[in-house]
Protein backbone atom coordinates (compact mmCIF):
# COMPACT_ATOMS: atom_id res chain seq x y z
CA UNK A 1 0.00 0.00 0.00
CA UNK A 2 1.17 3.36 -0.89
CA UNK A 3 1.09 6.26 1.80
CA UNK A 4 -0.57 9.67 2.42
CA UNK A 5 1.58 12.41 1.92
CA UNK A 6 0.44 15.52 5.14
CA UNK A 7 1.83 18.65 3.92
CA UNK A 8 1.67 21.60 6.22
CA UNK A 9 2.74 25.16 5.87
CA UNK A 10 3.92 25.20 9.17
CA UNK A 11 4.85 23.36 12.08
CA UNK A 12 2.10 25.33 14.16
CA UNK A 13 -0.37 22.98 12.09
CA UNK A 14 0.63 20.18 14.18
CA UNK A 15 -1.75 20.14 16.88
CA UNK A 16 -5.04 20.47 14.16
CA UNK A 17 -3.38 17.77 12.55
CA UNK A 18 -3.25 15.49 15.28
CA UNK A 19 -6.39 14.02 14.42
CA UNK A 20 -5.60 13.40 10.79
CA UNK A 21 -2.29 11.68 12.06
CA UNK A 22 -4.52 9.38 14.94
CA UNK A 23 -7.43 8.77 11.99
CA UNK A 24 -4.90 7.49 9.40
CA UNK A 25 -3.39 5.14 12.01
CA UNK A 26 -6.90 3.87 12.87
CA UNK A 27 -7.77 2.81 9.21
CA UNK A 28 -4.19 1.13 9.61
CA UNK A 29 -2.89 3.81 6.52
CA UNK A 30 0.55 4.74 6.25
CA UNK A 31 1.40 8.49 6.40
CA UNK A 32 4.23 11.21 5.86
CA UNK A 33 4.47 14.17 7.51
CA UNK A 34 5.99 17.45 5.90
CA UNK A 35 6.30 20.99 6.40
CA UNK A 36 6.32 22.96 3.17
CA UNK A 37 5.27 26.48 2.48
CA UNK A 38 3.70 27.71 -1.24
CA UNK A 39 5.04 30.65 -0.17
CA UNK A 40 8.40 30.39 1.41
CA UNK A 41 9.63 27.00 0.24
CA UNK A 42 8.10 26.93 -3.18
CA UNK A 43 11.73 24.66 -4.73
CA UNK A 44 10.77 22.18 -2.32
CA UNK A 45 7.05 22.16 -2.85
CA UNK A 46 8.19 21.61 -6.54
CA UNK A 47 10.64 19.03 -5.69
CA UNK A 48 8.16 16.91 -3.89
CA UNK A 49 5.48 17.21 -6.34
CA UNK A 50 7.61 15.44 -9.06
CA UNK A 51 8.11 12.46 -6.81
CA UNK A 52 4.92 12.36 -5.29
CA UNK A 53 3.39 9.86 -7.88
CA UNK A 54 5.98 7.34 -6.74
CA UNK A 55 5.19 6.83 -3.47
CA UNK A 56 1.67 8.32 -3.01
CA UNK A 57 -2.15 7.96 -3.66
CA UNK A 58 -3.48 10.68 -1.77
CA UNK A 59 -2.04 14.31 -0.56
CA UNK A 60 -3.65 16.20 2.38
CA UNK A 61 -2.23 19.76 2.41
CA UNK A 62 -2.95 21.77 5.53
CA UNK A 63 -2.16 25.30 5.61
CA UNK A 64 -3.88 28.72 6.67
CA UNK A 65 -4.35 32.02 5.58
CA UNK A 66 -4.21 32.31 1.76
CA UNK A 67 -3.50 28.33 2.15
CA UNK A 68 -2.17 27.94 -1.88
CA UNK A 69 -0.10 24.85 -0.92
CA UNK A 70 -3.01 22.63 -2.34
CA UNK A 71 -3.42 24.38 -4.80
CA UNK A 72 -0.10 24.55 -5.73
CA UNK A 73 0.41 20.77 -5.22
CA UNK A 74 -2.38 20.31 -7.39
CA UNK A 75 -1.04 22.22 -10.11
CA UNK A 76 2.10 19.63 -10.29
CA UNK A 77 0.78 16.23 -9.70
CA UNK A 78 -2.11 14.35 -10.54
CA UNK A 79 -3.09 12.82 -7.01
CA UNK A 80 -5.96 13.94 -5.20
CA UNK A 81 -5.56 16.63 -2.73
CA UNK A 82 -7.10 17.29 -0.10
CA UNK A 83 -7.55 20.78 1.43
CA UNK A 84 -7.74 21.33 4.97
CA UNK A 85 -8.21 24.88 6.46
CA UNK A 86 -6.00 26.23 9.64
CA UNK A 87 -7.79 29.13 11.67
CA UNK A 88 -4.41 31.22 11.61
CA UNK A 89 -5.51 34.88 10.52
CA UNK A 90 -7.92 37.12 12.14
CA UNK A 91 -10.70 35.64 9.79
CA UNK A 92 -10.41 32.48 11.80
CA UNK A 93 -10.04 30.49 8.84
CA UNK A 94 -12.41 31.91 6.42
CA UNK A 95 -9.25 32.96 4.25
CA UNK A 96 -8.22 29.52 4.22
CA UNK A 97 -11.24 27.74 3.03
CA UNK A 98 -12.17 29.94 0.34
CA UNK A 99 -8.22 29.73 -0.71
CA UNK A 100 -8.65 25.85 -0.96
CA UNK A 101 -12.28 25.93 -2.23
CA UNK A 102 -11.73 28.49 -5.29
CA UNK A 103 -9.72 26.63 -7.46
CA UNK A 104 -10.05 26.99 -11.30
CA UNK A 105 -12.02 24.49 -13.16
CA UNK A 106 -9.96 21.80 -14.07
CA UNK A 107 -7.38 21.92 -11.56
CA UNK A 108 -9.54 20.65 -8.32
CA UNK A 109 -8.42 20.66 -4.44
CA UNK A 110 -11.15 18.60 -2.24
CA UNK A 111 -12.09 20.96 0.72
CA UNK A 112 -12.95 19.87 4.05
CA UNK A 113 -14.31 22.10 7.09
CA UNK A 114 -11.76 24.49 8.78
CA UNK A 115 -9.53 23.19 11.63
CA UNK A 116 -10.29 19.76 14.12
CA UNK A 117 -12.49 18.40 12.36
CA UNK A 118 -11.72 18.97 9.02
CA UNK A 119 -7.92 17.57 9.79
CA UNK A 120 -10.39 14.31 10.50
CA UNK A 121 -12.59 14.82 7.66
CA UNK A 122 -9.63 14.63 5.33
CA UNK A 123 -8.32 11.36 6.83
CA UNK A 124 -11.67 9.88 6.35
CA UNK A 125 -11.87 11.42 2.96
CA UNK A 126 -8.50 9.69 2.44
CA UNK A 127 -9.01 6.28 3.46
CA UNK A 128 -12.92 6.40 1.27
CA UNK A 129 -10.36 7.49 -1.60
CA UNK A 130 -8.03 4.15 -0.80
CA UNK A 131 -10.68 1.80 -0.15
CA UNK A 132 -12.03 1.64 -3.88
CA UNK A 133 -8.00 -0.07 -4.10
CA UNK A 134 -7.32 -1.78 -1.04
CA UNK A 135 -10.36 -4.04 0.55
CA UNK A 136 -8.87 -4.00 4.21
CA UNK A 137 -9.58 -0.08 4.50
CA UNK A 138 -13.14 -0.22 2.54
CA UNK A 139 -13.74 -3.17 5.78
CA UNK A 140 -12.16 -0.86 8.35
CA UNK A 141 -14.48 1.90 6.73
CA UNK A 142 -17.39 0.31 7.35
CA UNK A 143 -16.41 -0.52 10.82
CA UNK A 144 -15.82 3.06 11.64
CA UNK A 145 -19.22 4.24 10.25
CA UNK A 146 -21.15 1.21 12.00
CA UNK A 147 -19.54 2.71 15.02
CA UNK A 148 -20.58 5.73 14.33
CA UNK A 149 -24.32 5.04 14.42
CA UNK A 150 -24.20 2.91 17.12
CA UNK A 151 -22.92 5.60 19.34
CA UNK A 152 -25.48 7.65 17.77
CA UNK A 153 -28.42 5.38 18.55
CA UNK A 154 -26.93 4.62 21.98
CA UNK A 155 -26.45 8.25 23.12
Amino acid sequence: MKKVAIVMGSKSDMPVMESCFKTLEEFGIPYDVKVLSAHRTIDEVIKFCESAEEEYEVIIAAAGYAAHLGGVIAAKTILPVIGVPIDASSLNGLDSLLSIVQMPGGVPVAAVTIGKAGAKNAAVFAAEIMAIKYPEVKEKLKSYREAMKKKVLEG
